[in-house]
């Protein structure tokens, strides 16, 4: 039987020519049959792949091999090309779209202007070291407030965005002001977003910023679920979501009944789809899976739910 993995990775670093390396990562891929998503941008590569274990082996070699992409980090993880659609292989403005392609700088060795990496180990000194001076660590999440509802660092500061492009208004709001003097942790699921969120912070005036090193994934490699994480990761293909231990929590709630839950659908109405979460029982009926604001079902449904 043949075993199947998923790899996700990310490497800021100058590509004169986006265009041809997209070329050559999409023959790449095909040839090994993987499928996934990468992007690509005269600042680097940003990817999602799964296939065969021996494909991607193959395709982490040859990815590798391009100098500029000697050192990038792969994390691997279950699943595999069934976990995605299709492949996609495009070159964009920016490999993460916080809308500021202006304000990142890159060279050779990474992002310029970013916050400190910290390994998990070194998130926890940093954390005890802190608490032992009379000082609070802020975690602060780069993620869209969807994926916080099923997993967060404990305490840490969820800003309200729906996608990534919203984080720079929301940085400009003044709401983070009272966080400008204080050690501010940014995490994300394997680091790329707070290799630019964590710099756009610092260039707007906060003082002590660090970023977690390979994101929850990797402090999830680390500490499971005996450390400071808590609950499930959202990851985006087919799987939604994973866990680190059968000791995770179920910290999401079903948006109808509240009971626990880290399931996401979409809400059964066709003109509104939204991803929301729901318990099983509610997920169960078309009457119930949709949103309690604007799109109740209407009363031939509920007749025709209750009569089933």
């Amino acid at each position: 039987m043949s075993m199947n993995r998923i790899v996700l990775y990310y490497a800021f670093t100058p590509l004169p020519d986006p265009e041809a390396v997209r070329l050559w990562q999409r023959a790449l891929c095909e040839k090994l049959g993987l499928r996934g998503r990468i992007l690509l941008s005269k600042d680097g590569i940003n990817g999602t792949v799964g296939g065969e274990l021996n494909a991607i082996k193959q395709y982490v070699k040859a990815t590798r091999e391009y100098p500029a992409f000697k050192k990038m980090d792969i994390k691997w993880s279950e699943g595999g090309a069934a976990d995605f659609p299709r492949l996609s292989v495009k070159v964009r403005d920016e490999i993460v779209s916080f809308g500021a392609p202006a304000e990142l700088k890159v060279n050779e060795d990474g992002v310029l202007g970013g916050g400190t990496h910290l390994k998990p180990a070194e998130l926890h000194r940093l954390v005890d070291a802190k608490k032992a001076s009379g000082e609070e660590v802020v975690f602060f999440d780069g993620r869209n407030a969807l994926e916080a509802q099923i997993g967060r660092f404990k305490n840490a500061i969820v800003p309200n965005v729906a996608t990534t492009q919203d984080f720079v208004n929301e940085l400009d709001s003044g709401r983070y002001d009272d966080l400008k003097d204080k050690p501010v942790v940014t995490y994300c699921t394997g680091g790329i977003r707070c290799e630019v969120l964590s710099s756009l912070m610092i260039n707007r005036g906060f003082t002590e910023v660090y970023q977690l090193d390979g994101g929850i994934v990797r402090y999830g490699e680390e500490y499971g679920d005996a450390g400071l994480w808590e609950g499930s990761l959202y990851v985006f293909d087919k799987r939604m979501h994973i866990e680190f231990s059968q000791d995770a929590k179920t910290i999401g709630k079903c948006v109808r009944c509240e009971t626990p839950t880290n399931k996401f659908e979409n809400c059964s109405n066709l003109v509104c789809r939204n991803l929301t979460l729901y318990c099983a029982d509610c997920a169960a009926s078309p009457a119930t899976l949709r949103c309690p604001q604007g799109c109740e079902a209407d009363e031939a449904e509920a007749t025709a739910a209750g009569a089933a």
